[in-house]
């Protein structure tokens, strides 16, 4: 093992495992949301309302418990607890009390299981071509996210859609073979160093900073702040895209999801090109840069949504592949700027922060355009705010710092 790096079979291993934690359920959810308009009477405000409350609930879960527990121990319990909360949501009675709660008991999965353990163990065994590793276990969330989009519609055709929520929901035990017997947390527990290298990187032997230090660097707040906004962007697109298909002439049922089923697929298929083309870049230029690029972007297309209505189908495409281009490297840039920022040490300390901060974004955002639509009638003002919005977080990161990492900084003393 000492002769052969095993990072391959840990971005391998992590490609499916994140793709199944996280992007089979996040991006699919929203596909039973006009199911629960119509099955239960739920407004759109009290549908959307779910995911943020929970997040407001769970706030606690990211700074407390992520940096103390080995990332596979997180993986595993995390799982455990989306799977529950989606095969609750396929059984739930109608009640709205009932659904809040599953939305806790998802969110807390998400925490423990999606992003932070899996950029922690990416960044642990990988630093020089940590963007490159980066963007292939994104990969993972574009792919089996698409599948999860491919297979939501035939499995609520064959089985209703309540039956579709528990079949998607046992998906996710696929990854806890992978997580057992394929990963590790860190490549020294098989006597190997980062990318392979003989001797472990300089930024290894930093100790990790404090909450304390990281709250008094502007970059963090920066970061934080840039993240937030376009991460919260990006959920109200994709919370609101079916809703707005509707509201734009398309009609419930097969029309409306045929619709859904395709934006979703191209979006997610696109985040791929994104992932790689983002993380290819960030290995070899300014990382505040290419996370500016890519954060305008995001903001660039949220208005091309209001082009697509029946019959122009062409929006959908032009919207879909190029919001998708944006999002997929959006969410994988934060973490590599990040261990850039703070090094890699102090990294789950940071994203234990910089993660639910954004999840608010993501989750409240979608809650905000429910209002906003309500009170002015239409999608077309609201998805204004969330381009001003998005804006404002690419600005925040063109306000960066140009960073070293921390270990290069102390190296060099």
């Amino acid at each position: 093992m000492k002769n052969k790096f095993y990072g391959p079979w840990i971005v391998f291993a992590a490609f499916i495992t994140f793709g199944l934690s996280t992007g089979l359920p996040y991006y699919n959810i929203s596909f039973f949301y006009d199911y629960f308009n119509r099955d239960f009477g739920w407004s759109r405000e009290q549908i959307t309302l779910g995911f943020p409350l929970a997040v407001a609930l769970t706030i606690w879960t990211g700074p407390l418990l992520i940096h103390r527990f080995s990332p596979r121990k997180l993986i595993l319990v995390g799982t455990l607890l989306t799977f529950c909360a989606l095969a609750g949501f396929g059984l739930m009675p109608g009640m709205l009390g009932v659904y809040y709660l599953l939305w806790v008991v998802y969110t807390i999965g998400y925490f423990l299981s999606g992003p932070p353990p899996h950029q922690f163990i990416v960044s642990n065994w990988y630093r020089r071509n940590r963007g490159k590793a980066m963007a292939v276990v994104y990969v993972g969330v574009g792919v089996i996210g698409s599948l999860g989009s491919f297979l939501a519609k035939p499995l609520t055709e064959w089985f209703g859609y309540h039956m579709a929520l528990v079949v998607l929901g046992l998906m996710l035990f696929l990854a806890w073979p992978l997580v057992i017997f394929v990963m590790k947390d860190h490549p020294r527990e098989i006597g190997q160093n980062p990318d392979g290298d003989p001797e472990p990187p300089a930024e290894q032997a930093v100790q990790p900073q404090s909450f304390r230090w990281l709250l008094t660097k502007p970059a963090f707040w920066l970061l934080l702040v840039g993240s937030v906004c376009s991460i919260g962007s990006i959920g109200a697109v994709n919370f609101h895209m079916k809703f707005v298909f509707l509201d734009q002439g398309f009609q419930p049922g097969p029309d409306a999801d045929g619709a859904w089923r395709t934006a979703s697929i191209l979006i997610l298929w696109s985040s791929i090109a994104g992932r790689l083309g983002m993380g290819y870049l960030a290995d070899r230029f300014t990382k505040k840069w290419v996370m500016f690029i890519t954060y305008f972007i995001v903001a660039a297309t949220i208005p091309l949504l209001l082009h697509v209505h029946p019959g122009q189908e062409i929006w959908l495409y032009i919207f879909a592949l190029m919001f998708g281009f944006g999002m997929g490297a959006d969410y994988m840039l934060i973490p590599l700027m990040a261990a850039e920022a703070f090094g890699v040490n102090t990294l789950p300390k940071a994203m234990s922060v910089i993660l639910p901060a954004d999840t608010i974004g993501q989750t409240w955002f979608p809650y905000l355009v429910s209002h906003l639509r309500t009170l002015m009638g239409s999608y077309d003002r609201a998805l204004m705010v969330v381009l001003a919005i998005a804006m404002t977080g690419a600005l925040a990161i063109a306000l960066l710092p140009n960073t070293k990492s921390l270990g290069e900084k102390n190296q060099a003393r």
